[in-house]
């Protein structure tokens, strides 16, 4: 075995370890190159951030977490509570309730000091049904590809823009989810789509989820049910949480015909 692969492959354990995969498949895997050559999203000032309470949930949300603990979470238990603030610590956590078409409320911060770079930079990721992310990194003078970036639907569609705050700094994503549908033997019915704003700026525009996001595999869409939990990534760096909350979209009701005068 060269040296150079030797390399290549600890890198992709390392990778798996650090998505929370199960390393060993993971050894013979390969990056996923999509083969498009995106432009650089523009960068653009998203403004201040706001203070702490600005954005609190409306009266049918369901609060995600408040400040005070993970109790709404699966894998939680290593993560450092502190100040209303959730740090990532250990493995990356799971909503105890599945959810569907849904509006998602987050605000995280990557760490102060800049340490790596590339996706080793303030990495993290909102997993919308634990399929599709969402990304979260440090994208302030941060060079890597652009469907990595923050606020990417990763390895699919960069974000129109960049609008990333300083290391440190507080920043929200504001997501609006609507999940794909499948029939009984499979097959898509409904692609998913999600619309997000970053930091108040529109990011995605209801853009299409071509499948599953994945660091080595295509896009490609597996049945399965229409709620599934929400997921918050450990990717090995101290990414910082408060205020998340949830609401579950439902389908209007129709309006009641009346007689036409």
């Amino acid at each position: 075995m060269s040296s150079r692969m030797s390399m290549a492959k600890v890198r992709v354990a390392f990778m798996c370890l650090l998505s929370g995969l199960v390393a060993l498949p993971c050894l013979a895997a390969q990056e996923y190159q999509s083969g498009r050559v995106w432009p650089e999203p523009p960068k653009i000032d998203p403004g201040p951030s706001a203070p702490e309470g600005a954005y609190p949930p409306p009266s049918d949300a369901i609060v995600l977490f408040d400040g005070k603990d993970l109790s709404q979470w699966n894998g939680g238990e290593k993560w450092i509570i502190k100040d209303g603030v959730a740090t990532v610590n250990g493995g990356g956590i799971t909503t105890k309730q599945p959810f569907g078409d849904c509006q998602i409320h987050v605000e995280w911060a990557s760490p102060e000091k800049v340490s790596g770079s590339g996706q080793g930079r303030g990495n993290s990721g909102v997993y919308l049904m634990g399929h599709y992310e969402i990304q979260i990194l440090d994208s302030y003078d941060n060079e890597t590809y652009f469907d990595g970036q923050a606020g990417a639907l990763y390895k699919q569609m960069p974000p129109m823009v960049n609008a990333s705050r300083k290391p440190g700094e507080w920043q929200t994503f504001d997501i609006t989810f609507n999940g794909p549908r499948f029939d009984k033997d499979g097959k898509v019915t409904r692609k998913g789509y999600v619309t997000v704003l970053h930091n108040g700026v529109l990011i995605h525009n209801h853009t299409e989820i071509e499948g599953t996001t994945a660091w080595a595999d295509a896009p490609k869409y597996n049945a399965h049910p229409e709620k599934l939990p929400l997921n918050l990534q450990n990717h090995g760096n101290p990414v910082r949480f408060r205020n998340i909350w949830i609401r579950e979209l439902k389908d209007r009701e129709p309006p009641k015909e009346t007689k036409k005068k």
